[in-house]
């Protein structure tokens, strides 16, 4: 019986090692930390939002009985494509951005996220030129129902992508500051979740925004 118990306790791990490896296992079930756990289900309330004003949009796109013109009136579809370009190539920025914290290569990362930034002040820029663009030819948000439509759809995803540069920003500070080591990759992965949502989102706004009439 002596020699049972000291063979089951040879193969009992340390207190303190279970105790060490237990607290390196993720705090969910689902296999993944509760910040990535909160991200997704941020990220999936965030598609229904998107969807209800899809909906709206495709409902109105064509109502213009209070007069003016409508998006497809004034739409340049060129500078547009390219704006849209050059968002979705942020998407591969912050991709090699996540790559390199990966490697501990924090000065890659910090070059990768100012990058990804950049690329979305662009796209924000063109966007904000188009408003402007529209205002003039007498497209305001309230001019009918399918402006209206089109100015709060394109806008709410407008301001996710702000948000997300605020993000990337803030993700840059932190890493030139040491907060962000290899060790805390995960949160690099949690901003490029958010950050390949807003692009996600935009490939399938543009076609029905800019192409589907």
């Amino acid at each position: 019986m002596t020699d049972t118990a000291l063979t089951s306790e040879a193969h009992e791990p340390p207190v303190g090692m279970a105790a060490h490896e237990g607290a390196e296992h993720h705090g969910t079930n689902t296999g993944i930390s509760n910040e990535k756990l909160a991200m997704w289900v941020f990220l999936g309330s965030e598609c229904l939002l998107f969807g209800g004003l899809i909906s709206t949009y495709l409902l109105y796109k064509q109502n213009n009985q209070a007069g003016g013109p409508i998006p497809h009136d004034l739409y340049e579809l060129g500078f547009t494509s390219i704006s849209s370009f050059v968002l979705l190539m942020s998407s591969l920025t912050m991709v090699l951005a996540v790559a390199a914290i990966g490697r501990g290569d924090e000065q890659k990362l910090r070059t990768w996220l100012l990058t990804t930034a950049g690329l979305g002040c662009i796209f924000i820029a063109g966007q904000v030129y188009e408003f402007q663009v529209f205002l003039q030819e007498g497209m305001g948000f309230t001019t009918n129902a399918a402006s209206s439509a089109f100015f709060t759809l394109t806008g709410f995803h407008g301001v996710h992508v702000t948000l997300g540069i605020v993000m990337l920003v803030s993700a840059t500070v932190m890493s030139a500051r040491g907060r962000i080591p290899p060790a805390r990759a995960e949160a690099v992965e949690i901003v490029g979740l958010y950050w390949h949502f807003v692009d996600v989102v935009w490939i399938f706004l543009f076609p029905l925004l800019y192409l589907i009439r």
